[in-house]
């Protein structure tokens, strides 16, 4: 347990912080499920519609440290490469 006041309210300061990252994380994830989900239906206008949403939310996330932006940058990759194998 905090023993200072200094790390009881470091203590505070995280579990407020950990709330807006769990929330921001959740909603990262649903976009990127809704892209999966359009691809996995073959529903290529769908899909780009939904990335539209995505690529924005990841990039988000990653400038605000809830992800790397190297994994936000390989997810936009490999989402959009899966997106374009549905054109042919």
């Amino acid at each position: 347990m905090a023993n200072t006041s200094s790390a009881k309210k470091a203590t505070r300061k995280i579990a407020r912080r950990t709330i807006i990252n769990k929330s921001r994380r959740s909603q990262m994830r649903g976009t990127v499920r809704n892209v999966e989900e359009a691809i996995a239906k073959g529903d290529r206008d769908a899909a780009l519609q939904a990335m539209a949403n995505c690529e924005p939310a990841l990039m988000r996330a990653a400038q605000r440290n809830i992800i790397h932006k190297n994994t936000a940058s390989r997810k936009v990759s490999r989402l959009t490469h899966q997106i374009a194998k549905l054109a042919k």
